[in-house]
């Protein structure tokens, strides 16, 4: 297969700058969940002529699923491109994107030669709206032989093992009135936040290492001198798998009903999206990703860095559950920034990062050549 790898190589190659151009626009123009009406349009755009694009996709308006060749065998491509808020891309995914296009481009180029079908699939909101999972119950991704995905880390990590998360949207409601005149009169909406927080705190020296809760306030009230009659809250709970996961969102629910039993409060529990998954790797597809990666010169991080940087979560896992998918972190030297921080985001433009676009674009399109070689005929 080594010439259909130099002509993926080569296609890259040939690419270089406009995707680095794509990764740089969307970079500058984040958007954010459910919003990202010019990316999409941007990503679908760069795939170029040779790809015969859906958008909107499956009744979602910035998705899209783009389709070049008509083979047998099937692969998926997967590209992000929502932004976190106040943070821009500081999850790098203006690099997914571009990876994205790079890879399926590659593939495309020598899909008559391996009987495939290149489908690259822009997923909007993957910071907890949950758009794979939207699309996947919609029919999307049925009957993909193999999905494909590259995230930008501080370094080199081959398998993804993210958490399973629910996200949640918690709401009080009290009753208001005077704060010094008529306190008595007030049932404090903010003060349900406070016990419930504090009964959070102190389940956790009950949560195996494996679980996670975190949240924030998003409404604590109006005005210093009136009892909060409405607050509200997002909160995420993350465990090693969906059935794990199950278990602890019921004793984090208590700690909720227990600031509306407190305060006479009433409590809302509203899901932001469907759990994303646990991940389930193809461990087959994941060694040839590892061996195209050192091959292009990557190195991968030592399993304790490794282990820490890749415990995130994604829709992605969902997709996972249902077709052979790999989901490789791949560096763009920012230690000590991580994800989700503003240092990160700054990371995800420049030389190191349009290298870790290159090499992420040409290894998953490789990994998809291993993949797909067909073998020879020995009868």
């Amino acid at each position: 297969m080594s010439d259909l790898k130099e002509v993926a190589r080569q296609t890259v190659a040939a690419d270089r700058a406009g995707l680095i151009d794509l990764s740089e626009q969307l970079h500058a123009d984040s958007e954010t969940a459910w919003h990202e009406e010019r990316s999409s349009a941007a990503v679908a755009a760069a795939l170029g002529p040779g790809f015969t694009v859906e958008q909107p996709y499956l009744g979602l308006p910035t998705a899209f699923r783009a389709v070049a060749g008509s083979g047998a065998r099937r692969v998926g491509i997967m590209a992000e491109y929502d932004a976190l808020p106040g943070l821009g891309h500081a999850c790098g995914h203006n690099l997914i994107s571009a990876i994205a296009v790079g890879a399926g481009r590659a593939l495309a180029a020598v899909a008559a030669d391996l009987d495939l079908t290149v489908e690259v699939y822009g997923t909007p909101a993957e910071e907890g709206g949950g758009g794979k999972i939207e699309l996947l119950e919609r029919g999307a991704f049925a009957g993909l032989d193999l999905a494909m995905m590259a995230h930008p880390a501080p370094v080199d990590v081959a398998e993804a093992q993210p958490f399973a998360v629910s996200h949640s949207h918690i709401t009080y409601t009290g009753k208001a009135a005077h704060a010094a005149a008529y306190p008595e009169q007030g049932v404090n909406a903010a003060d349900a936040f406070t016990v419930a927080q504090l009964a959070i705190a102190l389940l956790r020296q009950q949560f195996p290492a494996s679980v996670r809760v975190h949240g924030i306030v998003t409404k604590g009230g109006d005005a210093p001198n009136v009892i909060p009659d409405r607050t509200e809250g997002r909160w995420y709970v993350r465990a090693e798998t969906l059935a794990e996961l199950t278990l602890v969102e019921e004793k984090v629910r208590r700690c909720f009903e227990a600031g509306a039993l407190a305060t006479g409060c009433e409590l809302t529990i509203e899901p932001e999206s469907a759990p994303y998954s646990e991940f389930r790797t193809a461990q087959d597809v994941l060694d040839l990703y590892k061996a195209n990666a050192l091959a292009l010169g990557r190195s991968f991080a030592d399993a304790e860095l490794g282990g820490r940087m890749n415990r995130a979560s994604t829709d992605f896992g969902n997709v996972s559950l249902t077709v052979p998918a790999i989901h490789p972190y791949i560096g763009v030297g920012s230690l000590p920034a991580v994800n989700h921080q503003k240092e990160f985001a700054d990371h995800c433009v420049g030389p190191v990062a349009e290298q870790a676009l290159f090499d992420g674009a040409v290894a998953l399109a490789w990994t998809g050549i291993d993949y797909f070689a067909p073998t020879k005929d020995v009868s």
